[in-house]
């Protein structure tokens, strides 16, 4: 990653949303240099491309968990019993199969 001069961080780099897609290549190739790019539509700014601040990946628990507080998963209602097959007789599946394409 090449390093930013106290002058490149004070340019700015703008593209017009054609030029973005034009040179799209380069864009990236700019954002991975650690510089952040400005797309503008008719000469207003209207978005801002930049690197992806690196984040260390929280342990699955403490996710779980986050997730949970935010209300995205709920514990299932489920008793600590094994759970075993529903239909034990040969051919259930392709019964199954049969009355929901029928």
């Amino acid at each position: 990653m090449t390093r930013l001069t106290s002058y490149d961080a004070f340019m700015a780099i703008t593209y017009s949303v054609y030029e973005a897609k034009a040179r799209f290549s380069e864009v990236l190739r700019q954002v991975r240099d650690g510089k952040t790019v400005t797309v503008s539509y008719r000469g207003e700014p209207v978005a801002e491309i930049r690197a992806i601040k690196e984040q260390a990946n929280p342990a699955l628990d403490d996710r779980l968990a986050e997730l949970e507080r935010n209300g995205c998963l709920v514990q299932a209602a489920i008793s600590g019993r094994n759970m075993g097959p529903v239909e034990r007789r040969p051919g259930a599946l392709t019964r199954f199969l049969d009355e929901r394409d029928g």
